[in-house]
């Protein structure tokens, strides 16, 4: 195989190097970066992308999209069905106010098929540049085997500069892509711990996602019941981080460690509140329950 390689003409080289750097995301797509991701543009510094994680994170989207989608198309046509009823036997102001309930929903069901098609293209569009700074790499590896020369080494520096492209139009779309995630609307069900709780005991619950941290304090009270300070956060989904949740018992002026756990958003694109519960100690002596709406 490094034969074949080393054997690819410089000219040849040249033209894929160029090619690469024509296909740059921003002059085939007109995405500009929102004002939360100043970060991402162009000479920035940059990470590494994830395809696989991004991947993964893209799928479980469109599948919680389609979802909603379906739930809206089957509520229009219910919707249709009554409108089509009523017209005949039915009062003017409600058969006006069902027409109003349809048009409603007409329209969020344009919204959400935007939606779906805007992150399809964001996909896609990463999709070329992962192929072609896969491409870019693979070049670079087969002219590094070769003899060297004033040419090739001209070619592994535009190769260069055009992996850097790629990945840096990758990120880009990831910052894009995260715009479109929603919002996860995450309510505090407390702790279950069986014999490990008891009255008066005072817990700290500390969730973080990224950037995004919630820390709450909480109490079991004489009739098994708990109070907790705060019971509901909203958290904007991130494409790399996962949540972390950190469990304390608070005995005076002294803290105690009870675990930590981490948590992947990755099943929580769903049309469902979806109820978690963790273990957070090893033994899962004590739990906390959570409930997710996406």
């Amino acid at each position: 195989r490094s034969c074949s390689f080393t054997g690819f003409s410089t000219v040849q080289s040249r033209k894929l190097a160029k090619s690469l750097s024509r296909s740059s995301v921003r002059s085939r797509m007109s995405v500009k970066p929102p004002k939360a991701y100043n970060s991402l543009q162009k000479g920035a510094l940059i990470w590494d992308p994830k395809p696989l994680q991004v991947k993964k994170i893209f799928e479980a989207l469109k599948k919680g999209l389609n979802e909603y989608l379906e739930a809206h198309q089957a509520e229009l046509d219910y919707l249709s069905g009554r409108h089509k009823d009523t017209k005949r036997n039915s009062r003017l102001a409600f058969y006006y106010d069902l027409d109003k309930q349809i048009r409603s929903v007409e329209r969020y069901i344009r919204k959400l098929e935007f939606h779906i098609s805007k992150v399809e293209e964001l996909y896609e569009a990463y999709c070329i540049q992962c192929r072609l700074r896969d491409g870019a790499t693979n070049m670079k590896h087969a002219f590094s085997l070769s003899p060297s020369t004033k040419a090739s080494r001209e070619s592994l520096v535009e190769l260069y500069k055009n992996f850097q492209e790629c990945t840096e139009d990758m990120c880009f779309i990831e910052g894009a892509l995260e715009v479109h995630l929603g919002e996860f609307h995450v309510k505090m069900k407390g702790l279950v711990g069986f014999a490990r709780l008891c009255p008066g005991d005072q817990y700290e619950v500390f969730v973080r996602l990224g950037r995004q941290k919630w820390r709450l304090k909480g109490k079991i009270e004489t009739d098994d019941s708990q109070t907790w300070d705060e019971e509901e956060k909203i958290f904007i989904p991130n494409l790399h981080e996962k949540f972390e949740i950190k469990v304390t018992e608070l005995r005076g002026l002294a803290t105690i460690l009870v675990g930590v756990v981490t948590c992947d958003s990755i099943n929580f694109f769903t049309t469902k509140p979806q109820a978690i519960i963790v273990d957070i100690t090893e033994l899962g002596t004590i739990k906390l329950q959570l409930e997710v709406l996406w």
